[in-house]
């Protein structure tokens, strides 16, 4: 996610949002108006693609400012992010990040090793082969950019719930924290409900091949209810806690749910 100022032109935000209030049934509308009434909102409900709104910059603004409390309070962790057939697939998937490709990390997966911390039982490190091993599943959904694109991708992993209990972690606990192998350290907290969300992954292949560069290899985490940077790459690290460490995008502003 590059930090620039992004504006989308086309029609006026407040209509746009009007017009999609009168199509919500009343307990979808009575949620999307206590969110924040965004047009990242309105993307993360309807799962429609944010292509037009004369003032998209501001409201994506808005939707980085939600409250946390009052969208954790209204997180359904039963709702399933929409899914598609692989003929909606965006081609090519684009790249996204506060860096080139060629700044991108490149990890040696032969060395690499997934850290384990924190309220876990099991803190043993894990190697590709290893999580290879594990059962996987293919999700096609929607990432959604908070500057205002989204993009439908092929994404293969575990859940992220499944491995949580295979390493006895306490999903009692608020967070579990993600570091990641950027030259910024960047980092990212996901609360416990999203990280045992069913549609939460592990991801380690993109449209069957194993994850290229581009898109996190070894590992990304996908997250097709929250917005585009609560999804972590490259990543190196997990820890279970009740701490609230902050996040890259976290610490500059943005809000830590960012989601449906």
């Amino acid at each position: 996610m590059a930090k620039r100022s992004f504006l989308i032109s086309g029609v006026d935000k407040r209509l746009l949002i009007k017009d999609s209030l009168k199509t919500m049934p009343d307990l979808t509308r009575r949620r999307f108006i206590a969110g924040g009434a965004s047009l990242g909102a309105l993307t993360l409900l309807t799962g429609c693609d944010v292509v037009d709104s004369s003032s998209a910059e501001e409201m994506l603004k808005t939707v980085s400012k939600f409250n946390d409390a009052v969208q954790a309070f209204i997180f359904n962790p039963d709702a399933l992010a929409p899914t598609f057939p692989e003929s909606a697939i965006t081609k090519p998937f684009p790249f996204n990040a506060y860096y080139d490709l060629d700044d991108a990390p490149d990890v040696d997966g032969d060395d690499w090793k997934l850290e384990v911390r924190g309220l876990v039982d099991n803190k043993k490190s894990w190697t590709l082969p290893e999580l290879y091993k594990l059962p996987q599943f293919t999700q096609i959904t929607r990432h959604i950019c908070v500057e205002g694109w989204s993009a439908i991708g092929s994404w293969t992993g575990t859940p992220l719930r499944d491995f949580l209990k295979l390493v006895g972690a306490d999903t009692r606990a608020k967070y579990v924290w993600f570091q990641c192998a950027d030259k910024d350290g960047y980092n990212s907290p996901l609360d416990m409900r999203t990280a045992l969300h069913p549609q939460t992954q592990m991801t380690f292949k993109y449209a069957g091949e194993v994850l290229p560069r581009a898109y996190g290899f070894p590992m990304k985490i996908r997250v097709p209810t929250k917005l585009g940077f609560k999804n972590p790459k490259y990543v190196v690290s997990m820890e279970v806690t009740n701490d609230y460490k902050g996040g890259y995008w976290e610490d500059q502003g943005y809000n830590s749910f960012s989601g449906s």
